[in-house]
């Protein structure tokens, strides 16, 4: 008999989720994000699901887009990241992928390649998150440079947002005001929206949006709204349980001892554990589920198996336990553990099998 770990991923609900990301921008393209795994949901059958109706995928590298490639996916490819060599633009052109420019080096490598085939760029502008792209001043000039180039096809303008989740701050106000008027005067399609931007600032949309987050139905924003509310999560991580104890009170639990026991207490012990991709920081008290009675976190997590308490549950051996899902929300989790949903997903080890519904 299989060890009970598992992850149930909903392909429904990506689904549905890729639609709330078109309904709330529908005059936009949509790539969906499936960098890392699909954030651990598996790359391959996401975009083999979305595949006839995504107008794109968005991935980090070009190991992940030639994976998809080798499925048969022959949808937009986005490469977030760019090239990190100059070799890698022949696969580029061979395989019909999109590429990030984001800096100097990437930039002179493209102008210079001997490529037959027009690329389609994404021009990445740095406005205010300070991590990849161009300064705002130097955009016009690159842009001219691309246009320029004879292997240089359609041009994307694209920023990211640092502050998007936080929606009462004017920070992503400001990044749009700086991309503006970087690219004021151009003539290309812009991308500037990620998942909260998506969800909450309408006027960020423009031409492509890219969905990440949202996809796998963990809202990123600090206050829910009317389009957060209707996210679906995709991923139920579960398990069951494999032993239960009665202890008296004063009895501690687990690993250094961290929970004591206050009172007359029953402990079930889960088959999960860090070394299946659950938080061993998780705190006492944080969330799970037992046959759909909420209960909590008990003791330190341990790297195969964890502790929760039943007392006064209805429970036996073999019952069904959800760590987050459609009941227990991977943000809850996260915020029990000092950590975020993406780290959770993204987490998730490969002893734990991906089980897909529709």
């Amino acid at each position: 008999m299989a060890r009970p770990a598992r992850a149930i991923i909903h392909l429904d609900a990506i689904q549905h989720n890729y639609r709330l990301a078109k309904a709330c921008a529908p005059n936009s393209r949509a790539l969906a994000v499936i960098k890392a795994n699909a954030y651990g949901h598996g790359a391959v059958r996401i975009a083999q699901h979305l595949a006839p109706e995504a107008d794109g995928f968005a991935v980090a590298c070009i190991e992940e887009a030639l994976e998809l490639r080798a499925a048969g996916i022959q949808n937009r490819i986005v490469l977030l990241e760019g090239v990190f060599t100059p070799d890698e633009l022949s696969t580029v052109a061979e395989q019909q992928l999109t590429i990030v420019v984001q800096g100097e080096e990437q930039l002179a490598w493209l102008l210079e390649a001997r490529i037959a085939q027009k690329l389609e760029v994404f021009l990445k502008i740095d406005s205010g998150m300070h991590r990849l792209g161009f300064a705002p001043e130097q955009v016009k000039q690159v842009y001219q440079r691309l246009r320029a180039c004879a292997h240089v096809g359609d041009l994307v303008c694209m920023t990211h947002f640092a502050r998007a989740d936080e929606t009462q701050l004017p920070r992503t106000s400001e990044q749009y005001q700086i991309f503006q008027r970087a690219t004021q005067g151009l003539n290309a399609s812009c991308s500037l929206a990620n998942s909260p931007a998506i969800l909450a600032w309408p006027a960020m949309h423009h031409d492509w949006v890219r969905p990440g987050i949202m996809l796998y139905g963990a809202s990123p924003l600090d206050h829910e709204n009317a389009h957060s509310l209707q996210l679906q999560p995709a991923m139920s991580l579960e398990s069951a349980l494999i032993a239960i104890r009665s202890l008296p009170a004063g009895e501690p639990i687990g690993y250094g001892g961290r929970f004591v026991t206050d009172k007359p207490t029953q402990v079930g012990v889960v088959a999960m554990g860090y070394a299946d991709g659950y938080p061993r920081h998780a705190v006492d008290g944080t969330p799970v589920a037992v046959n759909g009675q909420r209960t909590r976190v008990i003791g330190r997590v341990s790297m195969d198996m964890m502790m929760i308490d039943v007392t006064g549950l209805e429970i036996k051996l073999g019952d069904r336990v959800e760590l987050w899902g459609k009941m227990i929300s991977a943000n809850e989790v996260a915020a029990h553990s000092s950590t975020i949903a993406y780290t959770l997903f993204t987490g998730i080890t490969r002893r734990v099998p991906l089980i897909y519904q529709t």
